[in-house]
């Protein structure tokens, strides 16, 4: 929202949330019922193709934001290293109303202007007259009507809200007031409208200058640099025809300056061409290589949270996962996605954030969480975490974590395999099971004088089990497997606070992976479910009350903090992710994986002295805002 928003800011279906595409229901109706109905020699393809028109734009920026997403998280061309933040994300998830909006004019458009029906496929003098009417009038208006935008009442009123993003996304190019995109379309219909009333427009002429305009708009909002050089030196008046990204991200930072649309040579008329535009072409071009210091590799969860990941739909990125989420209609995409994982044989960025003096990435192992459950699986698994940490090693990466199932005991000995092939390793490799094991600790009521600790047993459920039979807390276990288990591992003196039986008569349950529907509707009325796992159980009860995994509040310098970790609110990071940023920024020279450990209290304490505090426990309705 601007600072001070003027008339006609909101849209006019904000209120409608998503039901605002029903606003287009009577014409795409139309259109799709015409298409079934009538004989291929009745229709009308100039009115057909509206609807695919739109969803196509619709892909064309999606693509752009997961592109532009993961080459900022991992490209040396960055323009504007700076943070976004889910402020910007908020603000800029209504990017479709622009494609709403023009799909209406567009419908408009062909029924009331004359000679707007039966267009032909394609008119070169169309076209032409098209390109050349937008390098006059369309450029030459835009860039009086944008510099006239920021002046200080209508920059207030208005423009101020698009240049809240100082770091641009593709898609930043279309958050406008209402009011903006209004005049916008205007501007952008004259060579559509011109074409049209002199019978020389074509669909394909039309349908390619829209095309145009989105390519340019998300380009000079991606915030890094793609053009390359060779293009100017090639053909140099290129260079007053075509702006570049860094070129429009000075606008963005230096604000009077560069107010072209897409061709520059009206900022070189007006003397208002930033000087420093050439120079930040060249560096951007170059780039500058970033070593993290820390890398978390991850790994893909459900079949659908590949729409979670910061690449995917930035929208859904900035919640929680829920697995349940409303996309069966993608489901083709993701059982593609499913087999490109199977053929994909690297770990890939994610994201990259920053605190005090640690830079940080995120890699994603390419294999989802079944995946990890194939005994076939398991080498070619182990294999690109291995790769990934010699990756990791060979550029200079001081910590790596292990998140999920990249630590899991049956597959790695929680990451003790990687040790014994590689003993000399420089990075530390942590799986944050100490801090975990405090994280759940402190999540459980001082009061408490008996646990039940159900689910699989994990190298953090036995260092639990451990220090609170050390604080005289009972520790009932139901299998008999797992109880002689841990049992043997526990110090004699204090082996009588574990016991064995099938009555959980406690309000405490400390759960992991494994955990049985029957089993969770024995616990009694308002039993505290606190999990030691990685993944969340299923909630079957409603009178209980669940924690999330064991994950901290990350302090507010924290930066580049736009995303959710999974199912983890927002500004959470799980317990093994904040473990590998204190154990670089403590600069511990000790490895935490396999039966290597961390005392748990100087771990604690060295996270909460770095400004993370502790969740005590998110309920169910907590996590659901």
């Amino acid at each position: 929202m601007a600072s001070r928003p003027g008339l006609f800011t909101e849209w006019p279906w904000q209120r409608l949330g998503n039901f605002k595409y029903l606003v287009l229901a009577p014409w795409s109706l139309h259109s799709l019922y015409l298409a079934v109905s009538k004989e291929r020699k009745e229709l009308d393809l100039t009115y057909l193709i509206i609807l695919p028109s739109l969803l196509l734009r619709m892909l064309h920026n999606q693509v752009w934001i997961s592109l532009a997403r993961f080459q900022n998280a991992r490209s040396k061309n960055r323009i504007v290293d700076k943070s976004i933040e889910f402020e910007q994300v908020d603000r800029e998830r209504n990017w479709d109303d622009q494609i709403i909006f023009n799909g209406i004019l567009f419908y408009l458009g062909y029924f009331y202007i004359p000679g707007a029906t039966n267009l032909p496929v394609w008119r070169t003098d169309g076209a032409l007259l098209m390109a050349l009417l937008h390098m006059g009038p369309v450029e030459f208006l835009y860039y009086w009507f944008h510099r006239a935008l920021h002046h200080h009442f209508l920059y207030s009123r208005y423009h101020s809200h698009h240049h809240a993003s100082v770091v641009t996304e593709p898609i930043t190019s279309v958050i406008h007031p209402f009011a903006e995109h209004v005049v916008y379309f205007l501007l952008f219909s004259i060579p559509m409208v011109t074409t049209i009333v002199t019978r020389r427009a074509s669909i394909l002429a039309l349908l390619g200058y829209v095309a145009y305009i989105d390519l340019m708009n998300n380009m000079g909002h991606c915030n890094f640099e793609l053009v390359p050089k060779w293009l100017f030196t090639v053909f140099p008046p290129l260079k007053y025809l075509m702006y570049t990204p860094s070129f429009h991200s000075l606008h963005h930072t230096q604000f009077r300056t560069n107010y072209s649309l897409f061709m520059p040579f009206y900022d070189y008329i007006y003397s208002t061409m930033d000087k420093s535009s050439d120079d930040l072409y060249e560096r951007s071009l170059k780039g500058k290589e970033e070593v993290p210091d820390v890398v978390h590799l991850t790994h893909l969860t459900t079949l659908q949270s590949i729409y979670h990941l910061r690449i995917g739909f930035a929208s859904l990125a900035s919640k929680p996962y829920n697995s349940k989420m409303p996309i069966l209609l993608m489901w083709p995409v993701v059982w593609t996605s499913m087999l490109l994982t199977w053929i994909y044989s690297s770990s890939f960025t994610v994201e990259r954030n920053g605190f005090k003096k640690i830079k940080m990435q995120t890699w994603a192992i390419p294999r989802f969480k079944f995946q990890y459950g194939l005994p076939n699986e398991r080498d070619a698994i182990n294999d690109l975490i291995e790769k990934a940490i010699l990756e990791a090693e060979d550029k200079g990466v001081k910590v790596l974590t292990l998140e999920l199932l990249n630590q899991a005991n049956e597959l790695n000995g929680n990451g003790e395999l990687y040790l014994h092939k590689y003993p000399n390793l420089r990075l530390r490799i942590v799986d944050g099971s100490s801090l975990a094991a405090a994280v759940v600790l402190n999540s459980i009521p001082p009061e408490t004088k008996k646990v039940a600790l159900c689910g699989n047993l994990s190298k953090v459920a036995y260092r639990v089990a451990s220090v609170l039979c050390q604080r005289c807390v009972e520790v009932i276990i139901t299998r008999k497997h797992e109880y002689y288990m841990l049992k043997s591992q526990i110090p004699e003196s204090i082996a009588g606070y574990l016991l064995l039986s099938n009555n959980h008569n406690t309000q405490v349950w400390l759960v992991g992976d494994g955990l049985e529907d029957v089993e969770q509707r024995t616990a009694p009325k308002g039993t505290l479910f606190v999990p030691y796992s990685s993944f969340p159980p299923k909630k079957v009860r409603k009178d209980c009350t669940y924690c999330t995994t064991p994950a901290m509040k990350i302090p507010d310098t924290v930066e580049n903090m736009h995303s959710c970790e999974n199912w983890l609110p927002r500004r959470v990071m799980s317990a093994s992710r904040v473990a590998g940023i204190v154990h670089a920024l403590e600069g511990w020279d000790s490895h935490e994986c396999g039966d290597k450990t961390q005392d748990i209290d100087k771990m604690w304490s060295a996270a909460l002295r770095h400004g993370f505090l502790p969740l005590f426990g998110i309920s169910n309705k907590a996590l659901s805002n």
